[in-house]
């Protein structure tokens, strides 16, 4: 009676609601700059696509392959990062991760064929995969588990100015200089922030003890419970992805965000320009425009996934996929190259993407216990981006097919039967969250659980 009391007492005083400090809040800001880094890397391709496809000689499937490959290896990797991460925590794994993608940007600087420019893609995608979950692994350990879902939003959003940066900076500063100056440059900075994050961020707070005592945390009510360590491996990830939520989170994460990453990672730039006859500036713009709506959507996303946790695959989730995929169907529908407005809508839906896929990781979170909650944040981020895997590669293909796989040949028409691709992505991933989100009832319902929260 003893020893379990003073377990739990133990447990409850390190996951204390206390405020979070100074030196708490500056890991985490370092971690959200990290992030952005990794975006800036992960999107690096985004606004000088055209000018790859001229480097490289390459054809619309070609080009694909760099998007797919880094997008493979970056959803190869989140369960052995996570498992990482489970074992040997945020420090080492982030900074790692930093170095690999300076070494695939310093590669990629200095590269001339398709072949070369594939291995820097791997090398990004590898680091790349180390740096989102390392920052959830930052919150989950260094701040209260309430506070927890509104700083994964916040995270998310602050991330994805990385996008501004890769789409209008990087892409002046290689127009003003050279390809191997821009792409060094991102290197450069890669290796900063690998010397940076190793200096300040910590594994955990000094005053938790390492000891096999662990806790299952429910983020909507703060209930604790007591759980012994899996030293297995193997067996963590087995019970991760036995339990509905964490299919759940996959499924929710898998629909939600792969069509805005498509188009911001590879697809965007060259329908907006070769497609829809915009110009590049004006372009840039209409691409940070889902950037900005992003911030500006995450909050009221967030809130409303606070308020109504038990509905967020519902009310929230669903119909960001639907959103996004009506508003895409217009567009393609539309009689001639859409008008501006009509783009800017189209930026506005797929900004809603990203901030819905917030809510998989509080599935995640709400149902697994803190030992192995990096290996069931990796589950479900691959999700999320073996779609846009998926999406990025069908649009290649498509625009290959149609004879339309080179920057001369790119025509509006093309591009609108190659976006149709994502239609059945939507659905499977829509009828896999209806029917994981069932089975999440059901077990909570069996399970006693004190709150159904995260469905």
């Amino acid at each position: 009676m003893s020893v379990a009391a003073d377990s739990l007492d133990d447990v409850t005083s390190t996951l204390r609601l206390d405020r979070p400090g100074w030196r708490t809040w500056t890991l985490w800001a370092v971690g959200v700059l990290a992030y952005v880094v990794s975006i800036i890397n992960r999107t690096s391709l985004s606004a000088v696509g055209v000018d790859a496809a001229v480097r490289f000689g390459a054809d619309a499937s070609a080009l694909s392959m760099f998007a797919v490959i880094q997008l493979f290896v970056y959803g190869a990797m989140q369960i052995p990062v996570g498992l990482l991460l489970d074992r040997f925590g945020a420090r080492p794994i982030i900074a790692i991760g930093m170095l690999l993608m300076a070494a695939g940007q310093l590669v990629m600087a200095f590269a001339d064929a398709v072949g070369i420019g594939i291995l820097a893609r791997v090398l990004i995608g590898a680091g790349d995969a180390a740096i989102f979950p390392s920052v959830l692994r930052v919150i989950a350990t260094w701040f209260p588990a309430q506070r927890a879902p509104v700083l994964v939003q916040l995270t998310g959003i602050l991330g994805q100015l990385g996008q501004i940066v890769a789409v209008v900076p990087l892409a002046a500063l290689l127009h003003a200089t050279s390809w191997s100056v821009a792409f060094g440059s991102v290197a450069g900075l890669g290796v900063l922030f690998a010397v940076l994050t190793y200096a300040i961020i910590r594994n955990r707070p000094p005053e938790r003890r390492s000891d096999p005592v662990d806790t299952s945390v429910d983020t909507q009510t703060g209930a604790i419970r007591v759980v012994k360590s899996a030293p297995d491996l193997r067996k963590g990830f087995r019970e991760s992805w036995a339990h509905p939520g964490t299919r759940l989170g996959f499924w929710s994460h898998f629909a939600t965000p792969f069509a805005g990453t498509a188009f911001m990672l590879l697809w965007g730039f060259p329908f907006l320009t070769a497609g829809e006859g915009l110009e590049p500036a004006t372009a840039s713009l209409v691409m940070t425009s889902l950037v900005l709506f992003g911030i500006l959507s995450g909050p009221v996303i967030g809130a409303l996934s606070s308020r109504h946790p038990t509905r967020r695959s519902r009310w929230l989730v669903l119909p960001t996929v639907v959103f996004q995929a009506l508003v895409w169907l217009i567009v393609i529908a539309w009689p001639g190259p859409a008008p501006v407005w009509l783009l800017v809508v189209l930026m506005f839906a797929l900004s809603t993407g990203g901030p819905a896929s917030m809510i998989a990781f509080d599935h995640a979170r709400t149902f697994t216990p803190s030992h192995r909650l990096s290996t069931a944040t990796g589950i479900v981020n691959g999700g999320g981006f073996l779609a846009a895997l998926l999406a990025i590669l069908f649009i290649g293909i498509a625009m290959d097919v149609q004879g339309a796989g080179t920057p001369d040949t790119y025509s509006l028409d093309a591009f609108r039967l190659a976006f149709l691709t994502q239609v059945p992505l939507w659905l499977v991933g829509g009828i896999a969250i209806v029917v994981e989100r069932g089975r999440t009832i059901r077990h909570v319902s069996r399970t006693d659980s004190p709150s159904p929260s995260g469905r």
